[in-house]
């Protein structure tokens, strides 16, 4: 508790300079790479950051100095010449674009390593740290590089902010963008640069390999979570935030933990816990969607299943069926049938008669209808519509009788004239 008061407090300067300098990378990765993540150009980000090291290998030889501004421009010059070489190679050749990202992100890593090798034979004393810049060290980071994450942190934002609008269309619809007169070209140029200086920034705190996952993980956690924009944006900036947060504090109680690796851990956890749990998306909402589903049908087959009986048989829809007698007429893992005739037993669909029968109540009888009859009704637009023979409709039929919907059923009825028949001679109840 202690430690984690000195932590918050921020009354070290190198502790205040680190929290600081990862927090403004996190926002900005949040931001920023939301927009990368819905355009699909995940590996473009991968690209960018291995791209930008032999710039900042040049730019160390030409000014001699590892000043932060200077090591940034040329990282900002060689990942943007990484994406017109992408572009070049994609547009000009039978090359596709994946195969051309893995082409330049190799070309160009090898020839940092070899620019860093370089120099670190060079005997040039200021040379000392550079080679953090391949896993980063944000313990490294002092006041000027804070500086510098803040402003370019702000102004990225702030291009995000003015060009929202047109970045939401140029994510998701291209070419209607186009159509209404959008400059696409100079949007795309834009979006590019803000992501090459994102990546330029990040590699001193996380590095040129763990970078990419800076870009793109706080906006593939935020998906799960909003199918709006502006809210994704706005919740992958916060687990940037948060991540970065965390991993300092796991860096500050644990001297041997390096901060960069340690946000990327946490941003995963994150991500692996929205991927789980997320409302909608999470793979427990989607199992419970999908259960409820099976269930669903279960139920309605039940149902369909006394009607079907009563129709075949003697015409009594509210006598009682026993257990045995369902099983005899479709074929039911009996555990899932005594389960669904529970069930609806408990929603009043059916009524229990002694130890093991039931009958349909009212509701239950209408609902059992209504599955033949859309049941009944899809197999006649299949065979009028389609052409398809009728003794091939009735799987198609199976499965869309769960899924039709009161309007299309009375589209589909209208559609049809009002059959009375299905193609098998069947009475289409009304």
């Amino acid at each position: 508790m202690e430690n984690l008061i000195e932590f918050l407090s921020l009354s070290d300067p190198n502790v205040r300079y680190v929290v600081l300098g990862m927090v403004l990378l996190g926002i900005c990765s949040g931001v920023v790479g939301s927009f990368t993540f819905l355009r699909k150009r995940a590996l473009l980000g991968d690209a960018i950051a291995h791209s930008v090291l032999p710039g900042v290998c040049l730019a160390f030889m030409i000014g001699g100095t590892k000043n932060p501004l200077f090591l940034l421009v040329g990282a900002t010059i060689t990942g943007w010449l990484s994406l017109i070489v992408i572009d070049f190679i994609s547009n000009r050749s039978r090359i596709k674009p994946d195969a051309a990202i893995g082409l330049v992100l190799s070309v160009f890593f090898g020839v940092g390593i070899l620019l860093l090798t370089s120099i670190q034979g060079s005997g040039n004393a200021a040379q000392s740290g550079l080679d953090k810049f391949l896993f980063g060290k944000a313990a490294s980071l002092i006041g000027s590089d804070v500086w510098v994450f803040g402003i370019l942190c702000a102004v990225m934002t702030l291009v995000v902010i003015l060009f929202f609008k047109e970045f939401k269309l140029l994510s998701f619809d291209p070419d209607f963008a186009h159509s209404i007169g959008l400059p696409i070209r100079l949007l795309e140029i834009v979006l590019a640069t803000i992501t090459v200086l994102t990546v330029a920034v990040g590699i001193q705190a996380v590095g040129v390999v763990l970078m990419s996952a800076m870009l793109i993980t706080p906006a593939a956690a935020a998906r799960y979570w909003t199918d709006k924009l502006f809210k994704m944006v706005i919740l992958a900036a916060i687990f940037g935030a948060i991540s970065g947060i965390l991993g300092a504090y796991v860096s500050y109680t644990e001297t041997a933990m390096p901060t960069g690796p340690w946000v990327i851990v946490v941003l995963s956890l994150i991500a692996f816990f929205s991927m789980l749990v997320a409302p909608k998306r999470g793979v427990w909402a989607q199992y419970v969607i999908q259960k409820r589903n099976q269930n669903k049908i279960h139920q309605e087959n039940v149902l369909k299943l006394f009607y079907h009986i009563a129709e075949k048989g003697d015409q009594q829809f509210r006598a009682a069926r026993s257990l045995d007698e369902l099983l005899s007429r479709r074929e039911f893992p009996t555990s899932i049938l005594k389960r669904t005739l529970t069930a609806l037993t408990k929603k009043e669909l059916l009524d229990k008669v002694g130890n093991n029968q039931w009958k349909l109540t009212d509701e239950g009888e209408e609902r059992g209808k209504r599955v033949v009859r859309l049941h009944r009704l899809w197999e006649v637009y299949l065979t009028k519509y389609l052409r398809i023979a009728p003794d091939h409709v009735h799987d198609d039929a199976e499965a869309m009788e769960h899924v039709i919907t009161p309007e299309l059923e009375a589209e589909l009825d209208k559609l049809l004239d009002y059959p009375a028949t299905d193609p098998h001679d069947s009475k289409i109840p009304r």
